[in-house]
């Protein structure tokens, strides 16, 4: 790395880092952002991650190296994503202030999601700061795989995307699936492209937690020896729960009865009326008393509940990578998904479970009930997935960003 990068600002305007994901728009990107964040604090650079003040701004130290501030922008309370845009500009102000213009504080702007970016590139070029771009997750990306009812993203955001991926000094991208599409509809140069796959805690996600699996079933209400099936995420028609909770009622159809089926997660802001759907799809189906919502849980709780299940289920329309599959390997679950975008990247196909082409309940069920009815098959898989996840490390992925930001300052 070169002498010059010392200190950089990550800016996530629309979604605090620290907070738990599964709630609001937190999710898997708050995850890569604290887990690169203390990965480059381990390569002594120091990270402060910028966020927008959803109530009185606040300077906290996360861990050694790195710091989150929250910026007063705007009302002083939650607004949701799609009135952001209207205070980006003041929020970018807010950015530019803190970094100071006669002697900037940071050496380089690292922007997370589209509306970080859209605030902070007009800071970084008033500054002359170098500019980098991880978008997580693209508009034109979730309309190519929309879920059925949901209403495709909008024009401003398509056109705020490709704008930045064309100004940004370099784009990190955490898929190939993502790039095609950066390159393909985004129109983005290819030699301003890197793409860097997340890690996953593999201490925190470890096969050993099931030892706690009785302790997790008493907590969280789930009737002993049942094999579990997870989906965690937040409840909404991208994540596609709903082809989880039919899959499920078909399985009790093929055998004449259901594991439990677990959704963790809350649903996202706009988002309540389809989890209502849910609970009143398992009704009708007859599957009630097979599904549990448990809302979001601390990472400890999650990674006690994936070590716990038999298979994990992403039924995601789209995902940037799939954050959730690499969690469950290396806990040692396999995972069954949908063959979509960066899934075929992040579930690799016999190995940490397998990959679906289509949307069919009782394909689903078939799958489902032959890996349960196989304990020697899922064993192995269980096993192979461990090894799967231990191959992507958030130092591998840390070391690949300090490459991308050594780069940008040798140009």
């Amino acid at each position: 790395m070169g002498a010059g990068v010392k200190r950089i600002a990550m800016v996530s305007m629309h979604t605090t880092p620290a907070d738990q994901p599964g709630m609001g728009d937190s999710g898997g990107m708050n995850v890569a952002l604290l887990s690169l964040a203390r990965a480059l604090a381990d390569r002594d650079v120091e990270v402060d991650l910028l966020t927008r003040a959803a109530a009185e701004p606040q300077v906290l130290e996360l861990s050694p190296g790195v710091t989150q501030r929250s910026l007063a922008t705007g009302p002083a309370e939650p607004i949701t994503k799609g009135r952001l845009v209207d205070v980006a500009d003041d929020f970018g102000e807010a950015v530019a202030t803190l970094t100071g213009r006669a002697s900037p504080r940071y050496d380089l702007i690292h922007a997370h999601y589209w509306l970080s970016g859209l605030a902070t590139l007009p800071v970084a070029i008033e500054l002359g700061l170098p500019f980098v771009q991880s978008f997580h997750t693209l508009g034109a990306m979730k309309n190519r795989s929309l879920a059925e009812g949901d209403e495709p993203e909008p024009e401003g955001r398509l056109r705020g995307e490709a704008f930045l991926a064309n100004q940004a000094d370099a784009i990190v991208a955490g898929s190939s699936a993502e790039v095609n599409v950066l390159i393909d509809e985004l129109r983005a140069s290819a030699d301003r492209l890197w793409v860097i796959p997340p890690g996953v805690d593999t201490e925190l996600f470890t096969p050993a937690r099931a030892q706690e699996s009785t302790r997790l079933r008493l907590q969280l209400g789930l009737e002993p020896e049942r094999p579990i099936l997870v989906v965690a995420g937040r409840i909404q028609p991208l994540k596609g729960q709903e082809l989880a909770i039919r899959a499920l009622a078909e399985v009790h159809a093929l055998r004449g009865w259901a594991p439990l089926l677990v959704l963790a997660g809350e649903p996202t802001d706009g988002a309540e009326d389809y989890a209502t759907m849910l609970a009143h799809l398992a009704t009708e189906l007859g599957a009630g008393a097979d599904v549990r919502f448990v809302g979001a849980l601390p990472r400890e709780l999650l990674a006690d509940l994936f070590a716990a299940a038999a298979l994990t289920l992403v039924p995601s329309y789209s995902e940037t990578f799939g954050l959730v599959a690499l969690e469950s390997a290396a806990s040692g679950t396999p995972v069954i998904a949908f063959r979509s975008t960066g899934l075929i990247e992040s579930v690799s196909e016999g190995v940490s479970g397998l990959l679906l082409d289509a949307r069919v309940p009782v394909q689903w069920a078939h799958v489902i009930s032959t890996l349960l009815a196989d304990g020697d098959r899922l064993a192995r898989l269980g096993v192979s997935a461990r090894r799967h996840a231990e191959g992507f490390t958030w130092a591998t992925a840390g070391a690949s960003l300090l490459a991308v930001y050594d780069a940008l300052e040798r140009r």
